[in-house]
């Protein structure tokens, strides 16, 4: 894999029409600087707005992904994307004077091709790998769909379909190396449909720019002359409509005999972009599609902003803990004999943390609480709870060494069971609500998978 950031070297550009649109439209590649990432540019709207290539702007997934920002709107913006992550292309600014990209011949090509001849522009920055150190899992049985990552130092994808059709059938194939692979073996591989789909999407308001230069439509029902010649007159096809005997209408010459499933990898590939890193791991996917692309594109996304989180403030990652007890103590403040936390072990930015305190009998607080019979204080408890939201909370602040928490409430505390020497205390907070820089959360402590203790916290992010 190339390990340095890389762009184009000059401005490029396609013109054509959207497939489900009908809109013409012309897409201008532009170099642009590291860590800049992709990012499409309405160009025809006030402004020019910007639409960043990102899992939280998808706004609709029904027969393609789509980006929006505030007005500005971007459909079908997977096979651009493809063409981007197959080449290895992280920063890099799409223009573009229209609601969607052309489809060309309804593959990836078109726009592997423009980008190529630009040329490619090595970037003195090192990329920004996701590297997946864990499995990543995402099913949906009502639908049989499931994808999973696992850790590789490289990336590859391995896609299976089984449509359950005997037009189409199972399929299955594999892009083990994007340099030697993705430019011949993927990258022309062109999007498809079922024939009983066509009528249906049109209907739907969709394809209205597509032909069958821009697809394959597979034979997957019997229809009549007539049939065959009512849609030729509804899409103003000019040539006849046959149904063929090869299983594509008009007998469409396959470029790949599993030219389908390939299409399928490249939505993934295109899908997984936008979680707005390069990505080394195996990833396995069965029957997936575009809504299952997003959501496992959404787990990706936060463990990448969990392993930024982490390296911003301890060097080397461990396996299991997103921050150890240094990385804890850039964070907070409390310094010995009262931080009252060891490490963190999961966190969802803004959403959720869980942390470990580990109970010793080496406790000052153990001296006097009680002689003889040594009992954690509920107040410290308590205390360890909040310490664990301050984390949450100051772990997305850009300076947490000038910022402070202090908690302004603290309701329905209950303890159910006594903390003692050599236990380990696992606490579990979750944002209930926040309003400017007032949050309020829910807090929970176990001992052995056995609530300890609960409260709600109310804290504020103050100047120091």
């Amino acid at each position: 894999m190339i390990t340095n950031q890389r762009t184009i070297k000059w401005k490029t550009q396609i013109s054509g029409i959207g497939l489900h649109t009908g809109n013409h439209s012309t897409i201008t590649f532009l170099p642009s600087a590291p860590n800049s990432g992709i990012k499409f540019i309405r160009t025809d709207l006030p402004g020019n707005p910007i639409v960043p290539s990102l899992i939280e702007y998808v706004v609709d997934i029904s027969r393609g992904t789509t980006l929006q920002k505030e007005e500005a709107v971007v459909h079908t913006v997977e096979h651009v994307l493809a063409a981007v992550a197959g080449l290895q292309i992280d920063n890099l600014d799409i223009e573009i004077n229209a609601n969607e990209p052309p489809v060309g011949d309804g593959s990836a090509k078109p726009f592997v091709d423009v980008l190529t001849n630009a040329g490619f522009e090595e970037q003195n920055i090192a990329k920004d790998f996701l590297i997946v150190d864990e499995t990543v899992n995402y099913k949906d049985e009502e639908r049989g769909v499931e994808i999973v990552a696992l850790p590789l130092n490289d990336y590859r994808i391995t896609v299976m379909v089984d449509f359950k059709n005997p037009a189409l059938g199972s399929q299955h194939t594999g892009l083990f190396s994007l340099e030697e692979e993705f430019i011949k073996e993927f990258a022309p591989a062109r999007t498809f449909c079922f024939l009983k789909e066509v009528e249906m999407l049109a209907d739907q308001g969709l394809i209205k720019g597509g032909t069958l230069e821009s697809a394959l439509v597979i034979v997957d029902e019997k229809l009549s002359e007539a049939e065959l010649d009512r849609l030729q007159k509804k899409f103003g096809i000019k040539e006849k409509i046959v149904l063929g005997t090869n299983g594509m209408l008009n007998n469409v010459e396959l470029r790949f005999e599993n030219e389908p499933c390939r299409h399928k990898l490249l939505d993934v590939l295109g899908d997984l972009a936008l979680v707005g890193a390069p990505i080394k791991a195996q990833i396995l996917a069965a029957r997936t599609g575009h809504k299952a692309n997003i959501e496992f594109a959404k787990k990706l996304r936060k463990l990448y902003e969990k392993q930024k989180l982490t390296k911003k403030y301890q060097e080397a990652p461990k396996a299991g803990v997103v921050f150890d007890i240094n990385a804890i103590k850039k964070i907070l403040p409390h310094r010995f004999p009262f931080l009252m936390i060891d490490k963190i072990i999961e966190l969802e930015m803004g959403k959720k943390i869980k942390g470990i305190k580990n109970v010793t009998s080496n406790e000052p607080f153990f001296e006097g609480h009680f002689p003889g019979h040594p009992i954690m204080p509920g107040v410290l408890i308590v205390e360890a709870m909040a310490q664990v939201g301050g984390i949450m909370l100051l772990s997305e602040a850009e300076n947490p060494e000038t910022k402070l928490v202090y908690f302004a409430g603290i309701n329905n505390a209950k303890f159910k069971k006594p903390v003692l020497p050599g236990d380990t205390i696992v606490f579990e907070l979750t944002m209930i609500n926040r309003r400017r820089s007032v949050f309020k959360m829910k807090g929970e402590a176990y001992v052995e998978g056995k609530l300890v203790c609960e409260a709600e916290l109310t804290a504020v992010i103050v100047d120091r």
